[in-house]
């Protein structure tokens, strides 16, 4: 009777540490929140600092940068104004691919001066637009606008007043605005549904779940325009290379955050109405898979450290900033030794805007850090706004190309994967490339590595003796994250210190039949004294997944679910992960580590790729591993809800250049037929000839060798 309570308890235990898993709560969305942890030193800063700004370039597609072409660019249709004069200018990003935008400059230059980046937000037709009379004249009488004709363009105001400052500035159009018309606004900023023309292994478009596996997204392409600007502006004679900014709001506060996160030719920045730890932006343009994964727009302005940067409050979204988020980063820059570095100016009584109290904060925080030399606080004079028709860069002269047009969508996306796959294929001819550009890729698209995978405590729940061994149920519990994983324990009573994790997508079941029998291959394992553990990785087991959960948005936008939570796949990584962590650091449970002599993993059907994963994060904590991978392909999944479904996954060589990074452990190949080159150039550069193996018998004979093999 004993026995029987003592049982009922340890199952009450299993069902309790299952429903408990973090993973089964309600997915992250754009409106969570988002907190910033400072750190207590610049020592411990640093590896997040890098990871995050890496986390930023992986998921805007820049990782590898892509080749940076010729700019082409094109200046036209000069103006001459009070102190500066406005340009048309227009450039390629990428080969047919057109920044467009106008460049200001002081009037009279004498030797270098700084160079101000500006970024606009989601207002239609921004650069040209100007504000309607009824609205302008209630900015003013709510202190928001000075004047009746300055006030008409927030964009035009700040350009004239930082030239007359002394600075050239290159304000440009965001993807579907003004003159930027190759991508539809509709399509940039607008996107609901998936289009079935554009999901093909193929010549794809964007926000295709191909697109989002090759990490191609609007964010991504309005990011790379933000880079080649800059490039644009330090292309420049005139402006200082050691006196550039950034700035912008809404969205363009967003682009202000990103471009000064990565690129450290950014001196100063200013993104406004955007800091803020709640909404993170609700464009489809501001989000991309993988970008927020437990991160968020206070740590992006947070890498921007110790430069100086400012910031503004609004009755929107950021209106807890001085409480939430700016506290935080007043503590990092402290630890600097920057205080005074970091600015937030008040304005909650104001709706979103970048209005003249905050454009007078952006001059006078400019002014004090550039050294430009003017009366403080710096205020904006009034001026007459230059027509829509006269900043235009499109004309007779200078014709428009092809507005909106999908081929020239497929075209852009075919040449951004080429030039990937060129140089990923590069990468992965040495053990360099290999070692510093796809797998620190494949560290952002898995986010967990082995080294932080957690730490893990094994419950047990039942145990049974057999004859020659004995098998025990229980709950590998991962403390770190709060995850757990169902396991099935086979120890011989003769353990030979060799573990062996065998992984199929029926879970524990493929290693231990209902009737209590052993499946084959691990009854042979057994009977060598090997123990084999069998585990139901997150949702596997009894339930089927056949489409993951999505976020509440109704739009068909991955970037929406993905770009906030972990894909399934990475989360059944991380399940390996915390796996082998325990084996490998624990003297609890049937195996202790320090009699432990090798650890194997074993990866079936869907599996297989989830242990090639692994193997690339787990380095020498896992001696060799036998995956069949079923000629999986992430570039083959079209549909984002697919338990497979990876962002990013076919963009690092896919499959194979996370096989690749299983070199030089032993490694039992099959499902691919021949070797895939990335997979056999890795093992030719290994010490050992013989480390890889490739099966291409019958898929009944598969488990038996794969069986003889892992007893090695």
């Amino acid at each position: 009777m004993k026995y029987f309570i003592a049982l009922f308890v340890l199952l009450s235990v299993t069902m309790t540490t299952s429903a408990e898993d973090v993973r089964h709560q309600p997915l992250k969305d754009l409106d969570g929140y988002f907190p910033f942890s400072p750190p207590a030193t610049i020592d411990q800063w640093e590896p997040r600092k890098e990871y995050v700004r890496r986390q930023i370039l992986v998921a805007t597609g820049l990782w590898p940068m892509p080749t940076k072409t010729p700019l082409n660019a094109v200046l036209h249709g000069k103006i001459e104004g009070d102190g500066y004069s406005v340009e048309k200018v227009y450039f390629e990003s990428a080969p047919g691919f057109f920044v467009t935008g106008n460049l200001y400059r002081p009037t009279n230059i004498k030797g270098r001066v700084p160079g101000v980046m500006l970024a606009h937000g989601h207002r239609k037709d921004a650069r040209l637009q100007q504000t309607p009379e009824p609205k302008l004249r209630g900015q003013i009488a709510d202190g928001a606008e000075r004047f009746e004709d300055a006030g008409r363009s927030t964009y035009q105001s700040l350009c004239r007043q930082l030239a007359k400052m002394g600075c050239v500035v290159w304000q440009w159009d965001m993807l579907g605005d003004s003159d930027s018309i190759q991508l539809s606004r509709e399509l940039v900023h607008g996107f609901a549904k998936q289009r079935p023309e554009m999901n093909t292994t193929k010549d794809w478009g964007l926000f295709s779940p191909q697109a989002e596996s090759h990490c191609q997204s609007v964010m991504g392409l309005q990011t790379l325009n933000a880079v080649r600007g800059l490039d644009f502006l330090l292309s420049l004679p005139e402006v200082d290379p050691q006196r550039v900014a950034v700035t912008g709001a809404s969205g363009g506060g967003t682009q202000t955050m990103i471009l000064a996160a990565i690129d450290d030719r950014i001196k100063l920045s200013f993104p406004v109405v955007m800091v803020s730890t709640a909404m993170q932006g609700g464009c489809t343009c501001e989000n991309a898979s993988l970008l927020r994964v437990n991160t968020g727009n206070v740590e992006f302005a947070a890498l921007a450290a110790p430069m100086p940067q400012g910031m503004n409050t609004a009755n929107d979204w950021t209106k807890e900033m001085a409480t939430k988020g700016f506290p935080d980063l007043q503590q990092l820059y402290a630890t600097y030794g920057k205080p005074d570095n970091v600015f937030l100016e008040r304005g909650e009584h104001f709706p979103h805007n970048y209005n003249a109290v905050t454009r007078s904060a952006f001059y006078t925080f400019l002014n004090k850090h550039f050294k430009l030399g003017a009366k403080a606080p710096v205020i904006e004079t009034d001026f007459d706004p230059l027509p829509a028709e006269q900043l235009t860069v499109w004309n007779a002269k200078h014709p428009a190309p092809k507005a909106a047009d999908p081929d020239f969508e497929r075209k852009l996306l075919n040449g951004i994967t080429e030039d990937a796959q060129q140089q990923l294929t590069a990468a992965a001819a040495t053990p360099e490339g290999l070692r510093d550009v796809i797998r620190p890729a494949l560290e952002v698209l898995i986010g967990r590595t082995y080294a932080n995978a957690g730490d893990v405590k094994w419950v047990l729940t039942e145990q049974q003796e057999r004859d020659d061994h004995v098998k025990q149920f229980g709950t590998l519990v991962n403390n770190t994250y709060g995850e757990r994983v169902n396991v099935v324990w086979i120890t011989p009573k003769q353990w030979n210190g060799r573990v062996v994790i065998w992984l199929d997508e029926a879970g524990s079941g493929a290693v231990c039949r209902e009737d209590g029998t052993l499946n084959g291959a691990v009854q042979k394992l057994v009977q060598a004294g090997v123990a084999v553990l069998g585990a139901d990785l997150f949702q596997q087991g009894d339930q089927v997944v056949k489409q993951t959960r999505v976020v509440a948005n109704p739009r068909e936008f991955a970037g929406y679910t993905f770009g906030y939570n972990h894909a399934l796949f990475a989360q059944r990584t991380h399940d390996v992960l915390s796996i082998v962590r325990f084996l490998r650091h624990t003297e609890s449970g049937p195996c202790p580590s320090s009699e432990l002599k090798s650890v194997a993993v074993a990866g079936w059907h869907q599996t297989g790729p989830i242990v090639a994963a692994a193997g690339g994060l787990a380095g020498d904590a896992i001696d060799r591993s036998a995956i069949d991978t079923q000629g999986f392909r992430f570039g083959k999944v079209l549909d984002y809800r697919d338990p497979m479904f990876l962002p990013g996954g076919a963009k690092y060589l896919d499959l194979p250049g996370m096989l690749a990074l299983n070199a030089p452990r032993p490694l039992w190949l099959a499902g691919e037929g021949s070797h895939p080159a990335a997979v056999s150039t890795a093992y030719k550069l290994a010490p050992q000839a013989d480390g890889l193996v490739t099966f291409t018998g019958d898929a009944e004979e598969q488990t038996a060798s794969a069986s003889e093999w892992l007893q090695k």
